[in-house]
């Protein structure tokens, strides 16, 4: 049910999504979906949760390969971010656009914000090593992830020519290094 509706979030949206054409897609009965997600919301909650969880995946493998230092370990978990969202552009979208106020699953929210998170534990350890400038990491990460973010989302969207697309995220990765340098 998670594949197909993914599928469909894929090629024609989020807001094309039906439980109920679901349903008829994957041949079972209409109000099988609801035995597992309350509404759509809870299956597009559901879809941004395992994506979010992917993406994890993604960034631990990519750091798990990279140098030692703190630009070779930002340039991994940036080049990984970016490619998930390259490959995953409709499900991307979709964490991006998730509610996680007060009334969204715990797991969801935790899930969204663990990449800033990581992105700030990186900081404090660049920090600590003498890579970064000083002060509060999660102040100095937030405008690597503005940066990395925003970057991923005009590549994402379109907005970006294909040869900025390509080659653009070194640029962003050095200028975010240069504010990052004690």
């Amino acid at each position: 049910m998670l594949a197909h509706a993914e599928k469909t979030v894929r090629e024609k949206g989020a807001g094309a999504l039906s439980l109920r054409e679901l349903a008829r897609d994957i041949g079972v009965s209409p109000g099988a979906p609801s035995r597992h997600f309350r509404n759509k919301q809870a299956l597009l909650d559901t879809l941004a949760l395992r994506g979010f969880q992917r993406l994890a995946a993604a960034r631990e493998d990519a750091l798990g390969s990279a140098g030692g230092t703190f630009a070779e370990r930002l340039a991994a978990m940036a080049r990984a971010y970016l490619g998930f969202a390259l490959a995953n552009g409709a499900l991307f979208d979709l964490m991006c656009q998730a509610d996680t106020g007060a009334r969204t699953a715990p797991e969801l929210r935790e899930a969204a914000r663990r990449w800033p998170g990581q992105l700030a534990a990186l900081v404090a350890d660049g920090q600590s090593g003498g890579e970064v400038r000083t002060g509060a990491p999660e102040r100095v990460a937030l405008p690597v992830f503005a940066a990395l973010h925003g970057y991923a989302r005009l590549a994402v969207g379109g907005a970006l020519p294909a040869e900025l697309t390509e080659h653009g995220l070194d640029d962003v990765i050095d200028s975010v290094l240069q504010g990052c340098r004690p």
